[in-house]
């Protein structure tokens, strides 16, 4: 991989991660656009790990008191706000994981092409359309339920293909289920945690198993690169939203997804 390759590749995973336009799809695009090859399991776990660390570092007080209602919540005590918000983004975890698990390697293998983000691109825009203009929009992040935490669960296991975004897809649930935008986004980037780090404790699992030799000073800086980029993607994602809501990155999908599709054809 190339300096130039590293670094555009990194921006545009901290940049697209957690904006609903998926980065799994501009992580196949990009790459086909410039004649590049394939970056490799390594350099993805190392982004995806930038990623992860630029979440927690915003939403550091938030994960702080989840900490604490794990504790809570092993400890039998669910009562609280804190042990229940633990309990929701453990239960919207299960699908993604299963998933993952049980599909993630024929996904990789099958689903990594252009013309299936054109669907997933413009389907989703689509429905992220609807609930943005349809939803109630009167409950907040603290009302998350066990039925709200599995079906966003489920909707976040649908993000595995690429092109369908986890973010849009877990806040398009979220929006449609009656939360406010910002609770919507606050529940899925909160959600997000559990499921980055499984998923790079996985692909580095398989790496290591591999035998595979390591640029690690090249995977360094693209995570570094993909963590500054995140959290400043963030920080602008949670202004915008609330004033502007999701209708930009809707119509930005569905124009990615109809020039794709006009250079496909």
């Amino acid at each position: 991989m190339t300096g130039l390759q590293l670094v555009v590749l990194a921006i545009v995973q901290g940049l697209t991660e957690f904006l609903p336009i998926s980065s799994s799809g501009h992580l196949v695009l990009v790459p086909a656009a410039f004649g590049w090859s394939d970056q490799g399991m390594a350099f993805d776990v190392a982004v995806h790990l930038g990623s992860l660390v630029a979440v927690l570092a915003y939403f550091r007080s938030d994960v702080v008191a989840l900490l604490r209602g794990g504790v809570q919540v092993l400890g039998g005590k669910v009562a609280t706000n804190e042990s229940r918000m633990a309990l929701a983004i453990g239960l919207g975890t299960i699908p993604a994981a299963f998933v993952g698990l049980m599909l993630a390697d024929w996904i990789g293998a099958n689903l990594r092409d252009p013309s299936v983000i054109v669907v997933t691109l413009s389907g989703y825009a689509v429905l992220m359309l609807l609930a943005d203009r349809f939803g109630r929009r009167d409950r907040q992040f603290t009302e998350v339920g066990v039925k709200d935490a599995l079906l966003i669960g489920l909707a976040q296991a649908l993000a595995l293909v690429p092109g369908t975004s986890r973010s849009g897809v877990t806040m398009t649930a979220a929006m449609a289920l009656g939360f406010k935008r910002t609770d919507a986004a606050r529940f899925s980037f909160l959600l997000a945690v559990p499921v980055i780090l499984l998923a790079a404790g996985y692909e580095l699992i398989v790496l290591i198993g591999t035998g595979a030799e390591v640029a690690w000073g090249q995977l360094g800086i693209g995570a570094l690169i993909s963590a500054l980029v995140a959290y400043a993607s963030i920080k602008f994602f949670m202004r915008f939203v609330s004033r502007i809501g999701l209708m930009p990155f809707a119509i930005y999908r569905l124009v990615l997804a109809a020039v794709i599709f006009y250079a496909l054809a």
